[in-house]
Parts: structure tokens; C-alpha cells; sequence
């Protein structure tokens, strides 16, 4: 079995570069993606969905370095679900988490820079190193 999932969205804050106790580089950043719609009666709306993402490996220094916030990134990766958790206003919640396979910056010059793809020996355990999405 095989989940992918593609996000085109705006950073949302500036990524953080931390190491492993093995020194596995690994930068996290979020990604806000929004939907615009109509509800019928002519009223417009937007929702939006933030993504917690993962950047492993030679993927994680790249993101580290050239990301910031309020950029507009394409990212390929694997969702890992998080546990649901009761907030301080008593609701439940749970978030989308993203191990990053792919990450291309956009802008510029009207072009896509791919920065990276991670390597099957540098990722975490249960992420995939497929450099290909199946269709």
C-alpha cells in the first residue's frame, strides 16, 4: 500500500532546524493552504488547513536555509496522523503532519526550484524514499 499527499501552500512561520541525538538533521515548518468558495446564496468564504511539516535528512538544511514565512511551497510527502488532545477551550483537536518527500519553492522567477529529495538512509523509520509518485 502506497499514501502520498501534495501540498501548495504559504509558510506560516519560519522553519526550525533542530538535530537527532544521531545528528539527523530534521526542519520543521507549516504550510497553509486556503479554499475559496461560495455557499450557494452568493456569500463567499475561505477556509484554511495548516499542515505540520517534516523535512529529513539533505532535505532538512535546504528548507532551513532558503524557506521563510510567508512563501509559497510545493510539498510531496507521507501523512502521519497526530493524537487527538483536549485544548485549554475544551475542544477536541488533531493536526496533519507531513514527513516531506518533496520540496520545491515557488516564485521568482515563474519557475519551480526543486530543493531536494530525501534519502532512503537518512530518513526516519516508516518514511518512504520513492522518488516517484505513482500516477
Amino acid at each position: 500500500m502506497y499514501q502520498s499527499i501534495t501540498i501548495l501552500g504559504n509558510l506560516g512561520r519560519d522553519p526550525e532546524l533542530r538535530r537527532t541525538r544521531t545528528g539527523t538533521p530534521v526542519t520543521s515548518f507549516s504550510v497553509a493552504t486556503n479554499r475559496h468558495y461560495d455557499d450557494g446564496t452568493g456569500q463567499g468564504h475561505e477556509r484554511t488547513t495548516w499542515f505540520r511539516v517534516s523535512a529529513w535528512g539533505n532535505l532538512a538544511e535546504p528548507c532551513a536555509n532558503y524557506l521563510r514565512k510567508g512563501r509559497q511551497v510545493f510539498v510531496v510527502g507521507e501523512i502521519v496522523p497526530s493524537e487527538p488532545w483536549k485544548g485549554r477551550d475544551g475542544e477536541w483537536h488533531a493536526s496533519l503532519e507531513v514527513t516531506a518527500r518533496v520540496v520545491k519553492f515557488l516564485g521568482g522567477k515563474g519557475q519551480w526550484e526543486e530543493v531536494a529529495r530525501g534519502q532512503e538512509d537518512e530518513q526516519p523509520i516508516g518514511a518512504s524514499g520513492d522518488d516517484e509518485v505513482p500516477f
